[in-house]
């Protein structure tokens, strides 16, 4: 039976084996950072022990949620943070229970920018919350360019270039920070339009510094960090997510393949672990359009170190990404959520549980959280 079921995983190429640098991989099925807002009062809490050990294989890939640098990171409420004692603490129990599996997982780590509030009236929307800055001061960003529903968010302040090193700073104490939490790695997290998605994407940046105007420029911030985070904790625990062709939150760029290869060029300079790239068929939130399966080939080609790509996979074009090489490892979001097991369900083929949209950024600490069956019907130990 087990040279059957070895057989089987063989033929299934999610399920081959992968060396990512010093990681040895069981297959490429990774979890994708999927905010869960479950972290009350930005601690980890006790349930995302059994969230992300459910989800952990022995040789399998994870990535958190993403975690905030510093205390003007946040726009969501109840989002995790790692800038305190107190969440390097909170941490700790978790990275243990996926290392208790066998898995390995890496912090992703984020600062939302303008996707923020300083503090809203007559809101009703779960996921945004009254003063999510310190002092109730404005969010900051490359730009004072307003989003465009300001009744959700408060108008940016446009950083100093002095204060942007400071910024940098915060990233590489939250990547030692994750070590100290006994993460594998960190991931940055460039995506999405939050802050350094903001100074890549010429909509937004409308500088004229040394963070704005040309592409090198617009990319130094984001470069920047990665070099601070490499040198803190080694680039061979550092990966980076990247959305050069979406534009979530109003962040896009007018040339989105010339900033894809001139990131995969510029990272390849820092020796990081892997590039974690949103398929360009993810142009906003939740929504998949028609696009070529190989808009990300040049970016592909020109990254030297493992390739990860994410945004409306299924098992049937997840293999066809890996068997075709247009990527390394493949990383699913809303149906790991809802299928725990995913990697044996790949496996066998088996159906798999639908997700629930509707408790995705609830608060309840099991509903839409540790409560999706797995194949057998038990609960995870």
């Amino acid at each position: 039976m087990e040279m059957e079921n070895a057989v089987t995983k063989q033929s299934i190429p999610l399920l081959t084996p992968y060396k990512m640098g010093r990681f040895n991989l069981s297959h490429r099925v990774v979890l994708a950072p999927l905010t869960r807002q479950r972290s009350y009062g930005n601690v980890p809490q006790p349930h995302a022990v059994l969230y992300y050990s459910q989800r952990a294989t022995p040789g399998g890939f994870l990535i958190t949620e993403a975690t905030g640098v510093s205390d003007t990171a946040q726009g969501y409420q109840d989002t995790p943070g790692i800038w305190t004692k107190e969440h390097v603490e909170a941490w700790k129990p978790i990275v243990d229970a996926v290392h208790a599996k066998g898995g390995i997982i890496f912090c992703q780590i984020w600062h939302v920018g303008r996707v923020s509030n300083r503090g809203l009236s007559n809101s009703n929307l779960s996921i945004f919350s009254n003063g999510f800055q310190p002092n109730g001061q404005a969010p900051i960003s490359c730009t004072d360019k307003p989003l465009i529903d300001e009744a959700m968010f408060t108008p940016p302040r446009r950083l100093s270039t002095e204060e942007i090193p400071t910024i940098v700073d915060h990233f590489r104490l939250a990547a030692r920070n994750a070590m100290e939490a006994g993460f594998d790695g960190v991931e940055i997290h460039g995506a999405n339009g939050y802050l350094i998605d903001q100074f890549m994407k010429d909509t937004v940046n409308d500088r004229t510094d040394e963070y704005g105007g040309s592409l090198q420029n617009r990319c130094k911030f984001a470069l920047d960090i990665v070099e601070a985070v490499s040198k803190e904790i080694g680039p061979d625990r550092v990966g980076i997510r990247l959305s050069p062709f979406a534009d979530y939150m109003e962040s896009g760029d007018t040339n989105p393949q010339a900033l894809a290869v001139h990131m995969a060029e510029s990272l390849n300079k820092y020796g990081i672990l892997y590039c974690h790239v949103v398929e360009a068929r993810m142009k906003t939130m939740g929504e998949i359009s028609e696009c070529p399966p190989h808009t990300l080939m040049p970016m592909r080609k020109a990254f030297s170190g493992t390739f990860i790509s994410a945004g409306g996979f299924n098992r049937e074009d997840g293999n066809a990404a890996v068997a075709k090489e247009r990527t390394d490892l493949v990383a699913y979001g809303r149906w790991f959520l809802a299928n725990p097991d995913l990697p044996m369900r790949f496996q066998v083929d088996a159906p798999l549980n639908k997700y629930d949209r509707a408790t995705f950024y609830t608060c309840d600490p099991v509903v839409g959280y540790t409560d999706y069956p797995f194949l057998d019907s038990t609960p995870s130990d």
